[in-house]
């Protein structure tokens, strides 16, 4: 046990994060799709010496009410799926600093390494972002989702210096959401490993990052939080982050829960009409598929959604959530 449950433990959790992320190209967004929209490269290095892709985005004409910090999820790429929320900001007075995480799209890096990586690159993005001109006297609020969500909240133990966090279908800590995707990969194995699991992420992050949890965030800093779920949401199960997050927090004045029933986890924060449009796309394009011979790939879903897909419409952000964010940055950044 004290040889085959360690090797195994490596193996499995190599296994999980062994991955490069890049966004398919029928995905992929560019600032000519918003208008005003202004991007500037602001590369940065990650604690370990990796070079991370960094982006100032930001509109002229406008006196900045603050900076808001993007932090996303893990299996989609880098930050270029959440454009549409940076052109919401942008277009309501914030500079928005955004970034791709360790081995996702244009940053460096074999594999995103694990889940403390994010916590890792954020503290390392945000410290580049407050030492840059641009956002050095700004008040600084974070958005993440998912893997980025987890990473905003846990954060806030290094910087709890930030006025506000938007956490979107997250989760409280490595180790709940590492069983989770262990029991898909080999079942009841994982939990047999999951003590050295928890080891191994400690050597291999350090306990600072590896014992980082939405929780400990929170309660170290004095930042207004927003918590964001669905409740048929499979990739990140509503009890790992959201209720989990309610039971300790729900009594807290600084602290608002969103909980929707039926938005999964991509796409939680876009609105009903986006989701309506995306059900009408999946349909067209089964039909289309079955009319080519019935077999799905790469090629044949990027000829569909290159010639098919209104980005706009499928990805339009939710007014309401939206409103709700804004209010809250608006709060920190302007009145507080």
């Amino acid at each position: 046990a004290f040889v085959v449950m360690p090797i195994a433990t490596v193996v499995i959790y190599e296994s999980i994060f062994s991955f490069r992320y890049e966004t398919e190209e029928w995905l992929r967004f560019s600032t000519e799709d918003f208008d005003g929209l202004i991007c500037e490269r602001s590369d940065f290095y990650s604690s370990d010496g990796t070079r991370l892709a960094g982006y100032k985005y930001s509109k002229d004409g406008q006196a900045p009410k603050g900076g808001v910090i993007v932090a996303h999820g893990l299996g989609g790429g880098g930050h270029n799926f959440y454009m549409p929320f940076i052109d919401v900001f942008t277009s309501n007075g914030y500079k928005v600093f955004a970034y791709d995480a360790h081995g996702n799209d244009e940053s460096d890096g074999k594999s995103a390494k694990g889940l403390p990586q994010g916590v890792i690159d954020l503290d390392s993005a945000i410290s580049h972002a407050k030492s840059l001109d641009d956002y050095a006297d700004l008040p600084i609020v974070l958005f993440g989702h998912s893997w980025g969500a987890y990473s905003s909240a846990s954060v806030l133990s290094m910087h709890p210096d930030v006025k506000a966090v938007v956490i979107v279908s997250g989760f409280n800590e490595s180790e709940d959401l590492i069983l989770h995707q262990g029991r898909q990969f080999v079942g009841p194995l994982a939990d047999l490993t999951a003590p050295y699991v928890f080891l191994y992420e400690r050597l291999k992050f350090g306990s600072e990052y590896a014992d980082a949890s939405a929780l400990s965030g929170i309660s170290d800093s004095e930042a207004q939080i927003i918590v964001v779920h669905s409740e048929d949401d499979t990739d990140v199960p509503i009890g790992y982050g959201y209720e989990r997050l309610y039971s300790e927090l729900k009594g807290s004045e600084r602290v608002e829960f969103v909980k929707y029933e039926d938005r999964g986890h991509s796409y939680v924060f876009c609105s009903e009409d986006a989701q309506d449009y995306r059900d009408e796309l999946n349909d067209d394009y089964t039909a289309y598929v079955e009319s080519h011979g019935g077999k799905y790939n790469a090629e044949i879903k990027q000829e569909f959604m290159s010639a098919n897909l209104d980005k706009a419409k499928c990805f339009e952000p939710d007014p309401e959530l939206v409103s709700l964010i804004l209010q809250t940055y608006d709060e920190v950044s302007v009145d507080g």
